[in-house]
């Protein structure tokens, strides 16, 4: 075979020019790709536009979320669906129900309270019992509503004083008091003063001074606990009553009552068969939901009704609850 050194150079030189062109074409490609998607993020910028995608194992804000300027959690103690909705000892519960919305599958998480409460404030069931007196450091509805700029209270019946994270003070008990249980409360002295004597609760009514976002808890003679239905009926009524007549709660307010969990026997996924009902200027009037909620579904409406859309533990994933409002 001859071998012919210039006829090599200039397929060399072919070669090598076709290669450069191919690599400027590419260049000139990249850099048009570069140059659309900064224009793209520009103009978003200049929209006020930003990525909506949730973080990973989080589902999204649904888009008829409504927004709420204050938030209000009530939680009752041991009765299954069945002893509530339609007993005549509960007649201001049911007519809320029969008036607002109603979840007709809503299901508590375990047995006994603590379990439950803590679903609704940090998203997980926690592996403590009642007599627990470490912090919890998990991610919780306080830690995102002060990353938020939120502000919170708990207002929590028989509380000795404010701030009190101690244990049981007569009708007053700790474990149905979850915040006490929050590192983020029990290391910050500002937080622990936003856990009250529900007696404050009028004064911050009258005075148009209500937080964010409210957790009530009656006392036990008054949640159901220890005293009857009938009489947690009137406790309801007497303090619910001027709550839903304020211009606060008019203009944008959002109740929530549920139960932690329903009666011993009942251990239907786990925490039983429970009674929630919503009422807001903006719900469906006389509404009844068949979807299967549980706790972690009300932490998720507590903090999107609230304008915050990052979600601690199992709330992060948690079917949303938007079907009770208007325009769903």
């Amino acid at each position: 075979m001859q071998y012919f050194p210039q006829e090599e150079e200039q397929i060399f030189a072919s070669n090598h020019a076709v290669k450069n062109s191919f690599l400027f074409a590419r260049a000139a490609k990249l850099a048009t790709i570069l140059m659309a998607l900064s224009m793209l993020a520009a103009l978003q910028s200049a929209c006020g536009s930003h990525s909506v995608d949730p973080p990973p194992g989080q589902t999204p804000i649904a888009p008829g979320q409504p927004t709420f300027s204050h938030v209000f959690l009530i939680v009752e103690e041991n009765h299954s669906y069945s002893e509530v909705i339609g007993n005549s000892s509960m007649p201001y519960l049911n007519s809320l129900a029969s008036q607002y919305g109603l979840a007709t599958q809503y299901f508590a998480n375990a047995h006994p309270s603590i379990p439950n409460y803590l679903l609704l404030t940090t998203g997980m069931t926690e592996t403590f019992d009642d007599t627990y007196t470490g912090a919890i450091s998990d991610d919780n509805v306080v830690r995102e509503l002060v990353k938020a700029g939120k502000s919170w209270k708990a207002y929590e019946e028989s509380l000795p004083k404010p701030g009190f994270i101690s244990g049981d003070d007569g009708p007053y008990v700790r474990r149905h008091n979850p915040f006490a249980y929050l590192s983020d409360v029990q290391n910050d002295s500002s937080q622990a003063a936003n856990i009250v004597p529900f007696s404050q609760f009028t004064t911050d009514l009258a005075n148009d001074s209500l937080p964010q976002f409210s957790f009530i808890t009656p006392n036990v003679n008054n949640d159901a606990h220890d005293g009857s239905l009938a009489a947690a009926d009137s406790w309801l009524k007497a303090n619910i009553v001027p709550l839903l007549a304020s211009s606060a709660f008019k203009s944008s307010g959002l109740l929530i009552i549920t139960f932690d969990e329903g009666m011993n026997g009942d251990i239907d996924h786990g925490g039983g068969h429970v009674a929630t009902v919503i009422v807001s200027s903006k719900s469906k009037s006389n509404y009844k939901s068949e979807t299967e909620y549980q706790h972690q579904s009300t932490l998720r409406l507590v903090l999107a009704a609230s304008g915050v859309d990052s979600f601690p533990g199992l709330a992060a994933a948690a079917p949303d609850m938007t079907e009770f409002f208007n325009g769903q």
